[in-house]
């Protein structure tokens, strides 16, 4: 029968006698673990920033009317040129409306959908920004503004002013904050739009908003829906485009799908708006843990390292031990006890470390003009990260004393002492 207290009283000899060697396995084991958890956290938290900006600005599923070439040409209806090959140069694109043909009822409907959590109309109008002579072209979004705020982080973005300045001003504007710096503009000054007719309005700037993307908030303003009609001289149902957020975003392709067969409109998902973000973020994740596992195991190895030279400092305690009546797996589990224990301590600093330096970096001032909600660096706080901090001090350090001990276990007490 195995006595534990003395074989961990034997293990816990071996490391203070050794104090060198076991501290510096040790802080092996701890910088890796902190390391790994420090590169995880914020890795994974800066992701996660990234997936939110586009992510929150950007619909589940997007319905519009989409601008495309007629798909039967002339020359097809004639049944002389059926099986022909026909070459058709210079294809315009059919006349057709921009806005959504039984917009209201489509919208009713989504709304009665038990997978949809909300589908907002919107009307895009492509207008020009007059302010003294300075005339710039961009779009102006009508929005039902409170159902934007409910369903994105579209309150986030809104630097100056507020969401219920515009619900409240039948003539207000949230300018783009692009757009604010270049007329030289603010909360509570006029700016004059021009449509593509040439009809001209003036509207209050009631709040400025800002995605954090240049190339948007240079060109893009939003007004309340009703505003955009009047602007354009349509009637309550001309909307141009929904956006659809679901309780589950994996539904999204399926969805997509099936509303561009029963409307017969293009309904694009996010999967599809985004496909090279999503790449982009899948590679980044990749390296995180690439590099991370890597720090992982080159601890590993340095444990190992320092209890193989450990086993040959201690030959002549191990013949001794054998000699006096312990066992071959004994002589393993002291070895093995030393190495575990080595993880435990290690690992558990390492907890500590990793999480002090997450909470530097969180707390760390980050200040941009592309990103003015977000003040300090992003940091995930995820505790299963830190669970597999430890499980993989324990493991690595487990495989690393695995090896010495069972070489331990295999020495011949005779020959050591006999000095061969």
């Amino acid at each position: 029968m195995t006595n534990w207290k003395v074989i961990l009283n034997i293990a816990k000899t071996h490391l203070l006698t050794k104090m060198k060697s076991t501290a510096t396995a040790t802080l092996g084991v701890t910088f890796g673990i902190g390391a790994y958890i420090t590169m995880v956290s914020f890795m994974t938290g800066l992701n996660t920033m990234l997936d939110d900006l586009v992510l929150n600005q950007t619909p589940h599923i997007h319905i519009y009317n989409e601008i495309e070439p007629t798909l039967q040409q002339p020359i097809d209806k004639f049944k002389e040129y059926e099986n022909a090959l026909n070459v058709i140069h210079s294809v315009r694109p059919k006349h057709s409306q921009l806005k959504i043909h039984n917009a209201l009822p489509i919208l009713k409907s989504l709304k009665k959908d038990e997978n949809v959590k909300g589908a907002t109309p919107q009307i895009r109008a492509q207008i020009f920004y007059m302010s003294g002579s300075i005339e710039l072209g961009g779009s102006l979004l009508g929005v039902d503004i409170m159902e934007e705020v409910r369903l994105s982080n579209f309150r986030d973005n809104i630097i100056k002013g507020s969401a219920e300045a515009l619900k409240n001003n039948d003539n207000g504007i949230l300018l783009g904050s692009g757009l604010a710096k270049k007329m030289s503009l603010s909360v509570g000054n006029r700016v004059q739009i021009s449509t593509v007719a040439g009809n001209i309005f003036p509207l209050k700037i009631v709040g400025i908003y800002q995605s954090g993307v240049a190339e948007i908030d240079n060109v893009q303003s939003f007004s309340n829906l009703k505003s955009v009609q009047r602007i354009l001289g349509e009637t309550n149902s001309y909307i141009t485009d929904i956006n659809v957020k679901l309780l589950d975003i994996d539904k999204a392709v399926p969805m997509a799908n099936l509303l561009e067969k029963q409307y017969n409109i293009k309904a694009t998902d996010i999967n599809e708006a985004n496909a090279q973000f999503e790449t982009g973020t899948s590679i980044r994740n990749l390296i995180t843990y690439a590099v991370s596992i890597t720090l992982l195991i080159v601890a590993g190895f340095g444990i190992y390292n320092i209890l193989n030279m450990l086993i040959y400092e201690k030959m002549k305690d191990i013949a001794i031990l054998k000699a006096t009546g312990f066992s071959g797996r004994d002589v393993q589990l002291i070895f093995m006890s030393q190495a575990m224990l080595i993880g435990i301590v290690g690992g558990l600093l390492g907890l500590f470390v990793g999480l002090g330096l997450s909470v530097l970096i969180d707390n760390a001032p980050f200040n941009t003009e592309a990103l003015p909600t977000i003040t300090t660096y992003p940091v995930n706080f995820e505790i299963g990260y830190y669970i597999i901090g430890i499980t993989f001090a324990l493991l690595s350090t487990f495989v690393a004393g695995y090896l010495p001990s069972k070489k331990a276990k295999n020495i011949d007490p005779v020959r050591i002492i006999r000095g061969t």
